[in-house]
């Protein structure tokens, strides 16, 4: 046995100590991005029921949920809107009074500091869900991105710090990019949804939004889950148009596509933690199956290591209060 020749790994595991000195990947709150539904009306709290611990408020009960936001440390919100009525051009995403522009002014009022990422996109502002305008059943590429410039406006106009369009329209990073400019906001930075496949995991989403399409699907403007090279055709265009940040998503079945856009381009990278990903773990966890906190962290220290940046997540809260134990 004397002879025997091998690497002696376990010397750096020996104990929690020396594990933390030889860590290579951290998870930090400030990494944490939390997406909050935001409804038309007075006196709602609406939970998910396919997201438990996720809801849906109106304004006057927007507050409490921003305080503790703010107190766990999270640095970033992403809204979506639920409007009271819905046309088919998604009128509510570009008025200036838009139940998105209201709650960006009452959460940079009350807390100026914390950021305010704006979703734009459409589909949860029109009749028929889909995330550009219509005619028939063909979704319209270039009529839909005038209608985006309009929203992103709206939104750095209430006070946004981040316009994210979520939409995959060609060419929708280059019309906000030049709406933004146009109306003044050069300084407002723009968060891609570059890399977004149709995916199976929004469904969840789709209750908390009320954002489903009314007929077809998304596969002619999202990307299809088989396709790897296509990712590095959408960023790049992206890149070229005026992108700040890339965002991936979804992200747990996508982790060799963030490595991928961490590997070759410089933006900062964000994964969306999507709907699905987080109901599962949820559903587990209800059922006794798995301990929730240990699985949470991982999952996402494992979308860290992968390359991203930052998370966009409905675990925030509860990771952040976890990280902070620890």
């Amino acid at each position: 046995m004397t002879k025997l020749q091998f690497q002696r790994h376990r010397r750096l595991r020996a104990n929690a100590t020396m594990r933390s000195m030889v860590k290579e990947t951290y998870l930090h709150k400030e990494d944490l991005i939390y997406p909050i539904f935001v409804i038309e009306g007075e006196n709602i709290k609406n939970e998910v029921h396919s997201m438990p611990g996720v809801f849906q408020f109106s304004l006057d009960k927007l507050e409490a949920e921003i305080d503790e936001v703010v107190a766990l440390g999270i640095p970033a919100v992403i809204l979506f809107g639920l409007p009271a009525e819905k046309d088919a051009v998604g009128t509510g995403a570009f008025h200036d009074h838009g139940i998105v522009q209201e709650a960006t002014r009452l959460i940079k009022a009350r807390h100026p500091e914390l950021l305010v990422i704006a979703d734009t996109c459409l589909c949860e502002f029109t009749d028929h869900g889909h995330c550009g305008l219509i005619e028939g059943d063909q979704i319209l590429n270039d009529p839909s991105l005038d209608v985006l410039a309009r929203t992103a406006v709206s939104q750095a106009k209430a006070g946004a710090d981040i316009i994210a369009p979520s939409n995959m329209m060609d060419g929708f990073v280059t019309a906000i990019r030049a709406g933004l400019d146009e109306a003044g906001f050069e300084h407002i930075p723009i968060m891609s949804y570059a890399v977004k496949y149709a995916s199976s995991y929004y469904g969840p989403f789709r209750d908390a939004a009320d954002g489903a399409p009314q007929f077809g699907d998304r596969k002619s403007y999202q990307m299809d889950p088989s396709n790897r090279l296509e990712a590095f055709r959408e960023a790049e265009s992206d890149i070229e148009e005026g992108a700040d940040f890339l965002i991936v998503k979804p992200a747990l079945s996508y982790l060799d596509i963030i490595r991928d856009m961490k590997n070759n381009y410089p933006l900062p990278l964000v994964a969306y933690n999507v709907s699905g990903e987080y109901a599962m773990i949820k559903a587990a966890a209800m059922n006794g199956w798995i301990e929730e906190k240990k699985v949470v962290l991982e999952t996402l220290l494992g979308m860290k290591r992968a390359g991203s940046d930052l998370i966009i997540t409905y675990h925030a809260k509860d990771a952040a209060r976890w990280l902070e134990e620890k």
